[in-house]
């Protein structure tokens, strides 16, 4: 795993413990599910924030979690 995957995950998991008060363990294993499962988390979020309206079809690498260009 590259340094910058690992930083990401180590930060996103920092955020989950802070906000859930949750141990590091279980917050690095849910950060770890986010960064894997990154399409499907985006497709879920698109969904529940359209608000029913019909959502416009988007090409997949316009819908990312994290910046992957930096």
């Amino acid at each position: 795993m590259q340094h910058i995957q690992r930083s990401r995950l180590m930060r996103l998991s920092w955020e989950i413990q802070k906000r859930r008060k949750s141990n590091r363990s279980r917050s690095l294993v849910a950060a770890w599910a986010i960064y894997l499962n990154e399409d499907i988390t985006v497709y879920h979020l698109v969904q529940k924030h359209s608000n029913g309206r019909p959502v416009n079809p988007l090409a997949s690498q316009h819908l990312t979690l994290f910046n992957h260009y930096s």
